[in-house]
């Protein structure tokens, strides 16, 4: 009589999306090896689209594009170079934009920069670090990586509902950052943009990035190695920006 073969042992179901949309909070280092192992991206970057597009209206509603970009024109020192007549022009044509650019950006721009971060990451941990990384892999880290974003837009929408309208900001709402306590019509634009960079949500974001590559990397990729993948072109991308952020 021929034996039976051994069955094979059931495979771990693995976390629920709830779960691991709690979880990259509580424990993510358990959290990214299950993403890593089941790399998907859909809970995340949907949740963070929706809380953008909820703050987005209730800005519209309650702000106001206009009023927005009014404090924008009034602070800039290039604008202050035009015409009354060329700037109230600048005000409305950006009064116009700002809808298209604020639910366009959540809805379209939310999956473009998580492909283009992806693909950042991809290129330092795979092409650089040669870890065994897929890009699936870095996709679903950077969508939940990028959790603590929908805590701050959550945090926004509080201020926003609590704060006088003519004091928001909708660049920098919160202040959990450097630049939050800087004058803006009076800083330094270098300074004031790596100040506002510096921003403990953004922090927070990068090293739950940092640690999902290195669950995905496994024993290939080292801790420091993840942290230098994410941070380094971040700081890079500061450095662009805020040098850039000179010339307004």
């Amino acid at each position: 009589m021929t034996p039976e073969p051994p069955s094979a042992e059931p495979q771990p179901k693995g976390m629920s999306e709830i779960a691991r949309l709690t979880g990259v909070f509580f424990e993510p280092g358990k959290t990214f090896e299950d993403i890593a192992a089941r790399p998907r991206f859909l809970a995340p970057m949907c949740l963070l689209i929706l809380i953008t597009i909820v703050l987005m209206t209730l800005f519209s509603q309650r702000v106001g594009f206009e009023r927005a970009v009014r404090q924008q024109i009034e602070s800039s020192s290039r604008a202050q170079q035009a015409t009354p007549e060329q700037r109230e022009q600048m005000i409305q044509l950006y009064t116009r934009m700002g809808p298209i650019f604020a639910f366009g950006g959540a809805i379209i721009g939310t999956p473009i920069t998580f492909l283009i971060v992806a693909g950042i990451l991809l290129g330092m941990a795979k092409g650089i670090m040669a870890a065994p990384i897929t890009f699936k892999q870095a996709f679903a880290v950077v969508a939940y990586g990028w959790m603590p974003h929908v805590i701050a837009a959550v945090l926004s929408i509080v201020v926003l509902l609590l704060e006088n309208p003519d004091d928001y900001r909708l660049e920098n709402p919160l202040v959990f950052n450097p630049g939050a306590f800087m004058d803006p019509a009076g800083a330094n634009k270098f300074v004031l943009s790596v100040a506002t960079s510096l921003d403990l949500f953004v922090i927070w974001a990068l090293v739950l990035m940092g640690i999902g590559l290195k669950a995905a990397g496994g024993r290939q990729l080292s801790k420091g190695s993840a942290m230098a993948a994410v941070f380094l072109p971040w700081a890079a991308y500061v450095l662009c920006k805020s040098a850039l952020a000179m010339l307004r």
